[in-house]
């Protein structure tokens, strides 16, 4: 399916991850569909990226920038707008579950806002002006932390659950502008950093095993590539009424009863 986003700019924040990460999934996905993606992270694999999609001769750059700085982010946007002059999708993707919970400091649990919510509500704020001269769309990538809890990580989960408020907040602030907001909600997906999680612990395999089973649907995790499709489709025209949703990538992880499945 042409999913019409030849020659779209579309913004990826946490764009610059280990090679099958959720955000360099997106970002390959997007280039595969001719689309213009803009990286933003703090990691320097961002250049040897955007090198390897203008050798495609994809018109993408990479712009390093600390996402829980709000000045850098600043920065960034009006850098997105002086070499582009619009937005039409702005992709906020970067988290990080960093276990700050009731026992870490007030100091951490900030710091863990700071990078998971409030990045979210800056890049937004920054990048609108190009967004509403695209009359573009804005997708922000969740969790199921912000809808089940997970133990001992306070800070990712009350950001996660503002990400989602933050998302219909903005569906109601800028409908009278045409813009779209969204979120998608990830559950167990296998990516990089859960299989180096997983190698941490002394029990890995069978923690693997436990967690696969318990997902509805073919007892799997979820791939980047199925994030990645379904956020380009979301960020579609294809997707052109749809606005304030919330779309579960999950295999029924959340809401289906898996006391009714059977082995």
């Amino acid at each position: 399916m042409d999913l019409g986003l030849k020659d779209k700019i579309v913004v990826v924040t946490g764009a610059a991850g280990l090679r099958g990460s959720i955000g360099e999934t997106i970002v390959q996905a997007l280039a595969n569909e001719g689309a213009i993606p803009v990286l933003i992270d703090r990691n320097d694999r961002g250049i040897a990226y955007a090198k390897e999609l203008q050798e495609k001769g994809i018109d993408a750059i990479f712009i390093k920038a600390d996402l829980s700085d709000p000045i850098q982010i600043e920065a960034a946007a009006k850098a997105i707008g002086e070499k582009y002059g619009r937005i039409d999708a702005l992709i906020n993707n970067i988290g990080i579950n960093d276990g700050a919970g009731l026992e870490s400091s007030i100091e951490d649990f900030m710091k863990s806002l700071q990078l998971n919510l409030v990045s979210f509500f800056a890049m937004t704020k920054y990048c609108l002006p190009y967004i509403k001269k695209a009359k573009g769309n804005i997708l922000n990538i969740g969790s199921k932390v912000a809808l089940t809890g997970q133990g001992r990580t306070s800070g990712y989960a009350a950001s996660k659950g503002g990400v989602l408020a933050l998302t219909r907040e903005w569906a109601v602030d800028l409908i009278k502008d045409g813009i779209r907001s969204n979120a998608i909600i990830i559950a167990e997906s296998w990516t990089p950093s859960y299989e180096t999680w997983i190698q941490t612990l002394d029990n890995g395999e069978e923690k693997l095993k436990s967690i696969t089973k318990k997902i509805p649907l073919e007892n799997r995790m979820t791939t980047p590539q199925e994030i990645a499709d379904t956020c380009l489709f979301t960020i579609s025209e294809k997707s052109s009424h749809t606005t304030g949703q919330f779309i579960t990538i999950d295999g029924g992880y959340v809401h289906l009863d898996r006391a009714m499945l059977t082995e």
